[in-house]
């Protein structure tokens, strides 16, 4: 075992082990990257562009967008040099900040999540104060706090991460510096970090949780109490965008950070991985445009 002080950086293996893998890899990801820039970036520019697209929902959307593109570039393009050139090194530093970075991303989109719930819950409960209820201070607040909780969560579990012993172990099992691969460089039972992890994630989940739980309560009640087929299938429209969205950045956050870690496959965490930092964020854009009518006018008139 080397001495800690020694400590330089970390290997990432990623796809190594898969040469052929990895050529056909770099290809699809860097069509995926390209679309998820274009997609997302139509996206913010529609927002400010079309007066007709601003409103809190396109505020909110704008910010989704944003945070997607940054949590990709984040990851994506480091994957693609390694996936072509033989070093996959990183620096110790740069390990830290892709960490504190990916998690401070993803913790703020999933409160940005819970707050756009809130959004639909305005829209379809109380239509008539909808825009006394979401006044546009309210959204800045809204997004703010989504941005400071997020990278306050992120701190807190970056530094109980690298609080862990690694005795110069540095070839991470990933192709970015990701929680459960870090913890399995450690040379110590990592037991009470992953316990203290797990402890802070399950808090975190359970606020935004919490408050999509209660707005889609309460639409599916306000639903129920409509009779016509049309107005059901108008609240579906306004809602089942968000809803497509959460069901695919939650599915695979809990199935990554909540599983237990005895049962977690290496492999398979990889391609999940890849799921949740490249191809949600590609369909994101699209899910909102397929069957949305403001955007695709917003589209046209542009």
């Amino acid at each position: 075992q080397k001495n800690g002080s020694s400590f330089t950086g970390f290997i990432l293996l990623g796809f190594s082990d898969r040469p052929h893998l990895e050529r056909v890899l770099f290809v699809v990801l860097l069509i995926f990257y390209l679309l998820t820039l274009l997609g997302n970036t139509t996206i913010i520019a529609l927002s400010r562009l079309d007066p007709h697209l601003h409103t809190p929902m396109y505020f909110s959307l704008s910010n989704l967008s944003f945070l997607d593109l940054c949590y990709t570039t984040s990851t994506v393009p480091q994957l693609l040099v390694h996936l072509r050139g033989a070093d996959k090194s990183m620096s110790f530093g740069g390990c830290v900040a892709q960490l504190f970075i990916t998690l401070g991303l993803g913790g703020t989109e999933c409160i940005l999540l819970g707050m756009m719930a809130f959004d639909r819950y305005a829209a379809v409960c109380r239509p008539l104060h909808y825009t006394v209820i979401m006044h546009p201070r309210l959204c800045a607040l809204m997004a703010s706090a989504s941005w400071f909780i997020g990278f306050a969560n992120s701190s807190l579990q970056t530094v109980l991460i690298f609080l862990v012993p690694l005795c110069g172990r540095n070839k991470i099992d990933h192709f970015f510096c990701e929680v459960s691969a870090l913890l399995k460089l450690a040379c110590v039972d990592t037991t009470e970090y992953e316990s203290e992890i797990l402890f802070f994630s399950m808090i975190f989940f359970f606020i935004p949780a919490s408050l999509i739980t209660f707005s889609y309560g309460r639409i599916v009640w306000a639903v129920l109490r409509i009779k016509s087929a049309r107005g059901q299938r108008k609240v579906f429209e306004t809602c089942g965008s968000h809803l497509t969205v959460v069901s695919l950045f939650y599915g695979t956050a809990i199935y990554i950070y909540v599983q237990p870690s005895n049962n977690y496959s290496q492999d398979q965490g990889k391609f999940i991985s890849l799921f949740y930092t490249i191809i949600t964020p590609m369909v994101n854009p699209f899910i909102y445009t397929l069957r949305n009518k403001d955007v695709t006018g917003a589209i046209k008139m542009v």
